[in-house]
């Protein structure tokens, strides 16, 4: 099979956001007196959008006026913070290039809030790399839903069978699967081999570079 396309998940996948999401997070926990979590532990906690991020960093049985106040503090903080310690995973820049000199289409389905992944990858690739770019918006339900991914499938003018979707959770290699796209997961990202091959995974990457050696192209 040449494949003829490429939809990335962002955070954990492109990026290494983690820093600045656990901060602006622990930012919110702090103004209430609430227990911070150390960084690491929000590697469980991101993937299905910034609602549920905050529902599971806050105490159990907090009240609902409280979240969706904690939530709005949370977009402020992050909007100024989210790019002071998130960057590329190594060799992200060269496989996107790669991709590029193939003329292969790229594009980004993220459960992360709209604007914000457009600032974090128009600031970190550029306005040209991607041609496609959907985050969590109103009237799409989140990842796994594969409507964003068939949407931007229809708009390349694809047929899902002929794009791989690549991320580092199970809800990405759920939305590959559900999209009846090619489900390539990476292992440098916030989950584990095992969480992507329970999911779906169908090919595993240690390295970015790796896409190309593995996975052939329609122009190669």
């Amino acid at each position: 099979m040449k494949y003829k396309a490429v939809i990335f998940d962002l955070d954990g996948t492109l990026v290494n956001s983690l820093n600045d999401l656990g901060d602006s997070v622990n930012t919110v926990l702090k103004k209430y007196g609430y227990p911070e979590h150390p960084i690491e532990s929000y590697r469980m906690m991101v993937g299905n959008g910034i609602k549920k991020l905050i529902e599971r960093a806050l105490p159990l049985n907090t009240p609902t006026n409280i979240a969706d106040e904690a939530l709005e503090k949370f977009k402020k903080i992050y909007a100024i913070h989210q790019l002071d310690k998130t960057v590329p995973y190594n060799g992200i820049g060269e496989m996107l290039e790669k991709l590029r000199q193939k003329h292969i289409p790229l594009a980004v389905c993220t459960n992360k809030h709209d604007d914000a992944a457009k600032k974090i990858i128009y600031h970190l690739f550029g306005q040209t790399t991607f041609t496609y770019i959907i985050g969590d918006l109103p009237g799409f339900k989140r990842k796994p839903d594969p409507k964003k991914v068939l949407l931007i499938a229809e708009k390349m003018h694809l047929n899902p069978g002929e794009i791989i979707y690549m991320g580092d959770s199970s809800v990405d290699m759920q939305t590959a699967v559900n999209a009846d796209m090619l489900p390539v997961g990476v292992l440098w990202g916030f989950r584990s081999k095992e969480e992507l091959l329970e999911n779906g995974a169908r090919l595993l990457l240690k390295s970015p570079a790796e896409l190309t050696d593995k996975i052939t192209f329609i122009n190669d």
